[in-house]
């Protein structure tokens, strides 16, 4: 992660912060077969969120042969900002939202070995939006495939505060 990294410790709020980054939180559809998040306690449990945008899947492939490493980082962002979109159904204000722990799937050939410079990007973006809220325990996998192609999927542990 670069030193440079701004948060919404320096604005008003986490959904300034958004909004500083030119971003909004996306609606998320309902699933018949899934919840997005269940909440059991302060714990939120979010399923595992594809990079999805207004309804779209943003990519296809596997990392290291068909999506390059700057996309895929640009996924799991996405992939990110539907996990907050989740967290924030559960609690009602993204100010409440610490994220506890981030397991990122990456879609990857055998050789790839940068998954961790892809969960990167989501991470950054949890921390430029949630300040110190957004510091995570997380892991960074290899997978052969994913849902519907994706090159990346995140699931989240979060908590209200």
């Amino acid at each position: 992660m670069s030193q440079s990294v701004t948060s919404a410790a320096n604005t008003d709020s986490a959904s300034d912060g958004l909004q500083a980054l030119g971003l909004a939180l996306p609606e998320l559809r309902d699933n018949p077969y899934y919840v997005h998040h269940r909440t059991v306690g302060s714990s939120i449990y979010i399923s595992g969120q594809l990079p999805y945008k207004d309804g779209w899947l943003l990519g296809q492939g596997t990392v290291g042969r068909d999506v390059e490493l700057e996309t895929a980082q640009e996924l799991a962002r996405h992939a990110a900002l539907n996990c907050l979109a989740a967290a924030v159904q559960a609690v009602g204000d993204l100010d409440r939202v610490r994220i506890v722990q981030m397991l990122v799937f990456v879609a990857s050939t055998p050789d790839f070995g940068e998954q961790s410079n892809v969960a990167n990007a989501a991470s950054e973006l949890l921390i430029e939006v949630l300040g110190e809220n957004g510091r995570h325990a997380r892991t960074a996998i290899g997978v052969a495939g994913l849902p519907l192609n994706s090159p990346v999927e995140i699931q989240m542990v979060c908590t209200a505060v």
